[in-house]
């Protein structure tokens, strides 16, 4: 079984719903096993650390998890119009990865979730893509084969998988396109890893 991390940060539930559809999306590629972290929360006093586990979700990710995937679904609620901080904060630590190429020639999906309608979900999908092409990573994207990006009303772009929270939870269609997502994914993934 080849792992494909679902890598995210949430606050309020948006962006974990689509990291699960995701993981439920690369769970029904035959080969492939769905990995999923976050990360903790930054805080303004550094003396007062994060529990090493989190009281609930899965674990916090470790470098390792991303030299070990064939493939990477990088997920963040919409801070005016970019990524959020601690997801920021993880990815400004993986220069050693970037040292050594671990991810080069990998794919790499991304996904989020916003508060408000007009809230930045491409912008944000641009910007977390920036990271993983200095990696070198490999972007895939959703293609408008997927009837459900012409029909969406609150997320789904070609960029990734997104979803207009606002009070609501994740719809069925936005919930369909994520799981779309890690299907595509997975089995992009698989092929390139041989």
């Amino acid at each position: 079984m080849r792992e494909i991390l679902i890598l995210y940060y949430s606050v309020h539930g948006g962006t974990r719903a689509l990291a699960e559809a995701i993981a439920q999306g690369v769970a029904e590629v035959p080969g492939a096993l769905p990995r999923v972290r976050t990360v903790p929360r930054v805080a303004a006093v550094v003396e007062q650390p994060q529990p090493a586990v989190p009281a609930d979700g899965p674990p916090y990710v470790e470098l390792v998890d991303l030299e070990q995937c064939v493939g990477l679904a990088l997920g963040s609620p919409t801070r005016f119009g970019n990524m959020a901080a601690p997801l920021k904060h993880f990815i400004d630590q993986t220069s050693p990865l970037w040292l050594s190429g671990a991810l080069a020639g990998k794919p790499a999906a991304v996904f989020t979730s916003s508060a408000s309608l007009h809230g930045g979900q491409e912008s944000t999908l641009l910007s977390m893509m920036l990271p993983l092409l200095h990696h070198g990573m490999l972007i895939v994207g959703l293609p408008f084969t997927e009837p459900e990006l012409t029909t969406t009303r609150a997320g789904g772009t070609p960029y990734g998988a997104s979803h207009h929270a606002g009070a609501d939870a994740a719809q069925p269609v936005e919930l369909k396109l994520a799981r779309a997502l890690g299907r595509r994914l997975a089995a992009a993934a698989l092929r390139l890893a041989g």
